[in-house]
C-alpha cells in the first residue's frame, strides 16, 4: 500500500469511528423508546440499501479478475455486509414472556 492509500484508509477508519459513535449516541438516546430506536434502525437499513444500489454497485470492477479479487477479499475479511431483521419468533417470545409475568403478578393480587 503507499503513502497515499494509507493515509485514505486512516481517514476512511476515523470517519467510520465517528459514525459508529453517532449511531451508538442515538441508539443511547432513544433507550426505552421502541418505536425511536425502529427509526433509527429504518433509516440505517435505508442507508445500507442506498449505498448498496447506488455508489458501491457503480463501483464493482468491470472485468471478471478484479471482480473475483474483490468477492476474495469480501469473503477474507468478513464476508457481505448484512442487516439483520429481528424475527417475528422474537417478538412473539418476549409477549410470551410478559404474559406470564402478567399472570405471576395476577396471581399475587
Amino acid at each position: 500500500m503507499n503513502k497515499g492509500q494509507n493515509l485514505n484508509s486512516e481517514k476512511l477508519s476515523y470517519e467510520l469511528q465517528e459514525i459508529a459513535s453517532v449511531v451508538n449516541d442515538a441508539a443511547l438516546n432513544c433507550q426505552g423508546n421502541a418505536m425511536a430506536l425502529l427509526a433509527l434502525l429504518r433509516q440505517l437499513e435505508q442507508l445500507h440499501r442506498e449505498i448498496r444500489d447506488g455508489v458501491f454497485l457503480h463501483s464493482l470492477p468491470d472485468n471478471r479478475q478484479a471482480l473475483y479479487s474483490l468477492l476474495k477479499d469480501i469473503e477474507s475479511h468478513g464476508g457481505w455486509p448484512y442487516i439483520e431483521r429481528m424475527r417475528l419468533k422474537s417478538f412473539l417470545e418476549k409477549l410470551q414472556i410478559l404474559e406470564r409475568e402478567g399472570e405471576c403478578e395476577g396471581m399475587r393480587e
